[in-house]
């Protein structure tokens, strides 16, 4: 078997940890998607431009990517409108639950050293584990 190297997806990575670096240390802030919506609607003084830099930011690199890199966006899925409601559904309450999304614990509280991070990311990596599982194995 012959092991290739996603090197899009492994620029891609490094992006994200400079990015995420780069915003902590020179704004002493966290690039966690639901922290950084979260304080799009309860906006105080100070702390609103840069959040909707960051929600541009990252709507017109998905663009970019798509428009004029030839990112591939899936057409089809193979489920129903209902399942991807629930499944939203239980992602948010996830991310309520535990105080913060995967981009926030596994990107920036694990760089940050975060116990709290870690035992989160290792929890959210165990329920996808199984979710992968039981889509697959059981759920044919």
């Amino acid at each position: 078997m012959m092991m290739t190297i996603p090197w899009d997806s492994l620029f891609g990575g490094m992006l994200l940890g400079v990015s995420a670096t780069l915003l902590l240390l020179l704004n002493g802030k966290i690039a966690g998607i639901s922290g950084v919506l979260t304080g799009l609607m309860t906006p105080k003084k100070r702390d609103y431009a840069w959040r909707w830099l960051f929600v541009i930011g990252m709507v017109s690199g998905g663009l970019v990517g798509v428009y004029f890199l030839g990112a591939e966006v899936p057409k089809e899925y193979q489920t129903s409108i209902s399942m991807l409601i629930v499944s939203g559904l239980l992602v948010g309450i996830g991310t309520r639950l535990g105080n913060g999304c995967t981009s926030g614990h596994g990107i920036c509280g694990i760089g940050r050293l975060s116990v709290r991070s870690m035992v989160a990311t290792v929890v959210f990596m165990f329920v996808a584990a199984i979710t992968v599982f039981v889509r697959l194995h059981v759920l044919y």
